[in-house]
């Protein structure tokens, strides 16, 4: 059973950093691109950031780009989000995404991601 699971979630002050990671189990992703989304109370998910299969190419929503950094592991099968200079309106549940079928990203992570994590809540406080 493949499986991702997201951590590092919790309580922050406005300017600060957190970490999140996603584990994955069941399957290796290290050929497949894989991402982060949220969603915000009241709002639809959106693209945060997506990474190619060996981490080269990185995309980010502009709302994060210079504050978020997208990273991974192929040996470990992990991806991390690390998040700077937090807003409160980055206050939302991350959920990490990961293709079964592409290398890389291709302008959509909800249409070509199969396998989605449960997430896990940031709250930034102001």
């Amino acid at each position: 059973q493949v499986q991702l699971v997201e951590s590092g979630g919790g309580l922050v002050q406005a300017g600060g950093s957190r970490r999140l990671s996603c584990a994955a189990s069941g399957r290796t992703f290290s050929g497949n691109a894989m991402g982060w989304v949220r969603q915000a109370p009241g709002k639809e998910r959106e693209f945060v950031a997506a990474i190619n299969w060996n981490g080269r190419r990185t995309y980010y929503a502009d709302s994060v780009k210079g504050r978020f950094t997208i990273s991974r592991d192929n040996a470990k099968n992990i991806m991390y989000l690390q998040m700077n200079s937090l807003k409160f309106e980055d206050t939302a549940v991350y959920y990490c995404a990961a293709s079964g079928r592409y290398a890389d990203y291709s302008g959509s992570l909800f249409r070509e991601s199969d396998y989605w994590g449960q997430g896990t809540q940031v709250t930034v406080s102001s």
